[in-house]
């Protein structure tokens, strides 16, 4: 069978695989299957593996568990009930962990209290949630009396693995299911996930079927295999998959609040658009925002309350606010209490928030995947429609936005990127199955391979992983790194060494790293203030940005310190803001280029250009006069840059210093990587440091003298991508932190010793002692080559950087080079964040301003000549 589609089945023949009661049951209460429900319950009831994919609200938690509800009510009625596991449910949020529990309550009320009107006697079936919030009495009373339906988190589940009597409770599972899939399989939190499943696999005395319930996701196929994995021979397992993510009708408008993007003052458009959304919330009942960043939630909120007064309740939701905050605003939501939630990210995935009728975004959610996840969150009945509204204030964003919504309504979703054999993640899992049992080297690695992102493993690396765990680098001993597991090569088998392998492992595991702030110092020790870790990872000696208004050039780092000096006057390479945003993918990118060649090739005609926009994308008129226009400056000052083109556009600046504008819409992880591949040749030609600015729509290389289009082709050239990128990182802040995270997961550096935390900035100093050691000892050092791996593969898409360049090598993208005297309107955004003077909104509208004078000023005395 291997991976299949499945297909709808009648409403009779569901009911046919349902107990007496729960047809009763089901039938009083809603009295029809829906799309999801009529895909799964035959499936899930036959035994067989299944990937539902659908939207919120369709039913489809009750589709992954009305088969097992319905086997576990057939053995309560025959009292043969025992005191084992029958379904494992995992999730990756805590939250909905406690959700499921509630949400399975009142169901399990409802069919018993059915069963006593019948006079029928059923044993009870228990339910237990565990997470790290857990206390140690309700676990304790759940290895009395065991849950019949168990609910988890991926990292509890771990432990649980690795539990000498709580895990033999888990050897005959009848159900397992997995939510939000999409949201694990794309980090290593599921990659982590999918090797305890397998481990879970191996204690099976019976059939286990997997169930995964994601959002929409593309390619399915691929978190299919991803949920199954592989049988010993490297088979795939059989999938089905229940596809019905077209079931719910989806409105989607991009909204702009002023006709001029570029001259209406910052303080009318922050007040128009403020009105907007004020009208917007007034003509719903619930509305959900999403800003994007954390700070511009809090502002969203500050000023809608001051709009709205009190009226309206408003409320705000990230991941920076306390617990019980965050859970209050849910609370209320799921009530019907609030009138708007505010929130970045911390409301995309599945908990339960009640009935939404409109989702706004401030800006556009970047991918396509995320904006359908985002508006999904309204309309929360199957039938109601998802009503989203994208306001933008930017011409970028404009077309950014026009085209996502397109392609979300078209259902042209970005593909899903599944880590490949994560090295640290690997780790742990051979420390967690050595507190099982002795290891036949053959069989761990057998088993380890089953899961879909080690499918490719080599027994090199296996073994690698497995001489660091063993303590074969004495050289590390010195720094108190001892093996945590013995191996003995000659037998081909490993087990765990001494008694301390088990607390080490119990209170090391997981893979999130810990968040934290950075201390920006002088290097005469003054504190200056804080940036965020994930901003301080990109920045490069040399590299100048903003801090309180003024500017400062990056020297270098000590742990959790990085020393600076002023640099007055000097032009940001990095922008302040630039760790919260959120980057544009690859798929919406190459999405992004495609549309403008087709305007490129309609540009002649203004009419049937707009009629097109408005007809194909649903553009209001004015929207589609603001792109006309965009791209007509554009193709007058310039040229427009399309999918067969990589134009790349020189001018000299203020500062009489050479800036090469590359418009390549490649998604801003793999455009990071082509910049810094590029910003290092560069610099081997010259011999001179090369300024890198990076943003969604291509990057920009400022040099102190020329390089000529000749030199520029032979950069973009795919031989040594790779070796060129590990060269372009190894001296940078991004190398440095996250060799912490990996050492750390690794079990390199420990976060927890017995029982005494480590502090970040000690983890930090230590990790950077390490990789100093471990550089010289050995370059293929597993935990060495998965910070490397995690850098160039996940956080900077090497293989996409590579695909884009290998377009241009085989002819089928045209490198294009233009000389000009200032920057063209597609690059003003780019050149913009480079700029030193912009520190507030208005600054940075008075310096596009001034460049968009310079371009009509030149296209009227080109259109007078």
């Amino acid at each position: 069978m291997a991976v299949i589609r499945g297909k709808e089945y009648g409403e009779e023949e569901v009911y046919n695989h349902l107990d007496d009661l729960i047809r009763r049951w089901f039938r009083e209460k809603y009295g029809r299957f829906t799309p999801p429900q009529k895909y799964a319950i035959v499936e899930t009831a036959r035994k067989n593996n299944i990937l539902i994919t659908s939207p919120t609200g369709s039913g489809k938690t009750l589709s992954a568990f009305l088969a097992a509800i319905n086997r576990l009510i057939i053995l309560a009625r025959e009292n043969k009930l025992e005191d084992r596991v029958y379904v494992l449910y995992v999730s990756p949020l805590k939250a909905l962990n406690n959700d499921i529990k509630r949400n399975l309550e009142q169901p399990l009320r409802e069919i018993y209290s059915l069963a006593e009107e019948e006079g029928i006697e059923l044993q009870e079936i228990r339910l237990g949630v565990r997470t790290g919030d857990t206390d140690q009495s309700e676990r304790q009373n759940q290895m009395k009396n065991p849950p019949h339906i168990f609910i988890t988190t991926p990292e509890s589940l771990a432990i649980i693995l690795s539990t000498p009597k709580f895990s033999k409770l888990l050897e005959r599972i009848d159900y397992l299911i997995i939510d939000e899939i999409h949201s694990l399989a794309e980090n290593k939190r599921g990659t982590h996930l999918s090797l305890s499943v397998e481990r879970l696999e191996k204690r099976q005395k019976g059939r286990m079927v997997r169930i995964g319930l994601s959002a929409t996701i593309h390619p399915v196929e691929e978190v299919a295999k991803f949920l199954v994995g592989f049988d010993d021979d490297g088979k795939e397992r059989d999938c089905v998959i229940a596809d019905v993510a077209y079931a719910k009708e989806i409105e989607i408008k991009v909204l702009s609040p002023v006709d001029d993007m570029i001259y209406t003052p910052s303080e009318e458009m922050s007040d128009r658009m403020y009105r907007e959304i004020a009208r917007l919330i007034k003509q719903a009942r619930t509305t959900l925002i999403f800003t994007n960043t954390r700070s511009a939630t809090e502002r969203v909120v500050y000023n809608l309350k001051k709009r709205l007064g009190d009226e309206y309740v408003i409320g705000a939701h990230h991941s920076s606010l306390s617990k019980q905050t965050r859970l209050d605003v849910e609370e209320k939501l799921k009530k019907g209490e609030m009138k708007c939630v505010v929130c970045s990210t911390s409301l995309e995935l599945g908990i339960d928030v009640g009935y939404i009728d409109q989702v706004i975004l401030l800006g556009s959610p970047k991918s396509i995947s995320r904006a359908l996840q985002r508006v999904g969150r309204s309309g929360h009945r199957l039938h109601d429609r998802s009503i989203g509204k994208i306001i933008v204030l930017d011409q970028d964003d404009l077309v950014e936005c026009t085209v996502l919504a397109k392609e979300a309504l078209d259902r042209n979703l970005d593909r899903i990127r599944i880590p490949e054999k994560p090295l640290d993640v690997l780790v742990q899992h051979i420390l967690g199955m050595a507190l099982e049992k002795v290891w036949k080297i053959e069989d761990a690695y057998r088993l380890i391979k089953r899961s879909y992102p080690y499918r490719n493993l080599t027994m090199e690396e296996f073994l690698s992983v497995l001489r660091y765990l063993s303590g074969h680098y004495s050289e590390l001993e010195k720094k108190r790194v001892y093996g945590k597991i013995w191996l003995d090569l000659d037998s081909g088998e490993f087990g765990k060494r001494g008694r301390m392998a088990r607390p080490i492992y119990y209170l090391n595991i997981g893979v999130i790293p810990d968040e934290v702030s950075v201390r920006v110092v002088t290097k005469g020790g003054k504190r200056l203030g804080k940036v965020e870790e994930e901003f301080a990872e990109r920045l490069i000696p040399g590299d100048i940005f903003v801090l309180g208004g003024k500017t400062y050039r990056f020297l270098g780092s000590k742990g959790m310190r990085i020393i600076v000096e002023e640099a007055e006057g000097e032009r940001p390479t990095v922008p302040s803001w630039f760790s919260e945003q959120l980057p544009l993918s690859y798929d919406l990118g190459m999405k992004i280029m495609e549309f403008r060649g087709k305007m490129k090739e309609m540009l002649d005609d203004e009419e049937a250009l707009l009629r097109y926009l408005i007809e194909e994308y649903h553009a209001e008129r004015k929207t589609a006069e603001a792109i006309y226009n965009y791209f007509y400056e554009q193709e007058m000052f310039s040229e427009i840059p399309t999918e067969k083109t990589l134009l790349v556009e020189h001018f000299i600046d203020d500062r009489s210093r050479h800036s090469y504008v590359f418009h390549a819409v490649v998604g801003r992880r793999a455009s990071s990587a082509i910049a810094r591949v590029l910003a290092y040749r560069a610099g081997r030609i010259t011999g001179r440091n090369v300024g890198v600015v990076i943003g969604d729509n291509g990057f920009v290389l400022t040099l102190s003298e020329e390089i000529s289009p000749h030199e520029i082709a032979s950069i973009l050239q795919t031989d040594n991508f790779r070796e060129d990128l590990k060269q372009a990182i190894e001296k940078t802040e991004i190398l440095k932190r996250r060799f912490r995270h990996v050492s750390v997961r690794s079990l390199l550096v420990l976060r927890n010793y017995l029982g005494r935390e480590k502090s970040v900035w000690r983890q930090q100093m230590d990790s950077e002692t390490l990789m100093g050691i471990i550089k010289k000892l050995d370059p293929e050092f597993p935990v060495l080559r998965e910070a490397y791996r995690e850098i160039m593969e996940d956080s900077m898409e090497v293989d996409n950087a590579m695909h884009y360049l290998e377009k241009i090598e085989e002819g089928e993208t045209e490198f294009r080079f233009v000389d000009l005297p200032s920057p063209s309107p597609f690059s003003f955004n780019l050149i913009a964040l480079g700029e030193s003077d912009i520190v507030l909104m208005e600054d940075r509208k008075a310096f596009i301003q001034k460049l968009h004078a310079r371009v009509l000023e030149a296209i009227k005395n080109a259109e007078s000549g």
